[in-house]
């Protein structure tokens, strides 16, 4: 299970500022030393050098004290007091501070982990972080929902990573299995969406989820449309099938370009797309040109009873609108253009 975190800096650097802290702190402690060395006795040959300086440094932070080199001077026993003594201690602090380190983020995490699972409800949990569960879980953050509600569920580590780089949720693990549902809190979620890569991964993973939660809502995508009843009798409340819907616009663009154009805005996430070209048309928005009727965007296709759904948001939608290109073709206008209506029912 990982949750998403903010970008810490790599642990190959991490390792390499402490150590670089430890030898400032060593290289400091054998300066103080070799500085005051007149007050300093080695057992050895009664004088203190560079060399025994680093020396001493090296016994006296890592607290080992062979004690064959002693401050006798005044001066040399208050340095050791008041400036070699919390240079060890900074030195143990720096040594420690990775494995202090280690342990708090592990305990930081799990409770980080206990606090998110006791308060999601009502989620959506997406099964694959492939295309089609990118481009659905965009669609659902479109709406509304926010971040901390999606819960994506992939076998692959990479995705799962890439997922919580986004600001996702994300369980590494088979979907097929109840275990791995378990951790994504499926029992608790609202929508469940599967977008896995195989038809029969598809029908396993919506029957577990259908077990596990009888009253979340799922919607599974398949590649196969023989395979969409499977899915129906596995639990699944919506089936798409990708394949033969992408054949059926693509026949449709083929026989009225105007309509393909119209259901490629439909489904088209960003500026001209789904964000855009839903909800209900008011009384007073009937009659009006899309950008009077002070939408989002301004360029949703006002409908009327018997009136013609234009695709909007393109050049000829401007401030002449698309109608008017349409009375200047109808009227017989050189350079009127003509569309093909396009009924509202599409």
């Amino acid at each position: 299970m990982k949750l998403p975190r903010k970008v810490v800096e790599h642990p190959f650097r991490q390792v390499a500022k402490r150590v670089l802290m430890a030898l400032l702190v060593l290289a400091a402690t054998a300066l103080i030393v070799y500085a005051d060395r007149e007050g300093y006795h080695d057992n050895s040959d009664r004088s203190v050098d560079f060399l025994d300086a680093w020396y001493y440094a090296t016994v006296t932070l890592s607290t080992t004290g062979y004690g064959d080199i002693t401050p006798v001077s005044d001066v040399a026993r208050l340095t050791n007091i008041f400036l070699i003594t919390p240079l060890r201690v900074l030195f143990l602090i720096i040594l420690v501070g990775t494995t202090l380190e280690v342990l708090a983020e592990r305990t930081r995490e799990e409770w980080r982990l206990n606090r998110w699972r006791s308060t999601l409800r009502d989620h959506t949990v997406v099964v694959g972080f492939g295309t089609k569960g990118r481009s659905a879980i965009q669609t659902v953050c479109a709406t509304g929902l926010k971040k901390e509600q999606v819960v994506v569920v992939d076998p692959s580590g990479k995705a799962v990573e890439a997922a919580t780089a986004e600001g996702y949720a994300g369980v590494i693990g088979d979907a097929t299995r109840s275990e791995v549902l378990k951790r994504a809190e499926v029992h608790r979620a609202r929508k469940i969406i599967i977008a896995t890569q195989r038809d029969d991964t598809a029908v396993l993973v919506t029957l577990t989820a259908r077990q596990l939660n009888k009253a979340a809502k799922i919607v599974a995508a398949v590649r196969e449309e023989e395979n969409a009843p499977l899915l129906k009798q596995s639990g699944a409340d919506a089936v798409i099938t990708s394949a033969s819907a992408a054949g059926r616009l693509l026949g449709l663009s083929v026989l009225s370009p105007a309509a393909g154009m119209v259901m490629e805005d439909l489904i088209q996430q960003g500026q001209w797309g789904s964000t855009s070209s839903n909800g209900p048309v008011i009384k007073a928005e009937v009659g009006r040109k899309p950008r009077e009727t002070g939408r989002p965007g301004g360029e949703r296709a006002a409908r009327a009873p018997g009136a013609r759904l234009r695709r909007s948001g393109r050049r000829d939608a401007g401030a002449d609108g698309p109608a008017d290109h349409d009375r200047a073709g109808d009227a017989g206008h050189p350079g009127g253009t003509r569309r093909p209506p396009v009924s509202a029912g599409l």
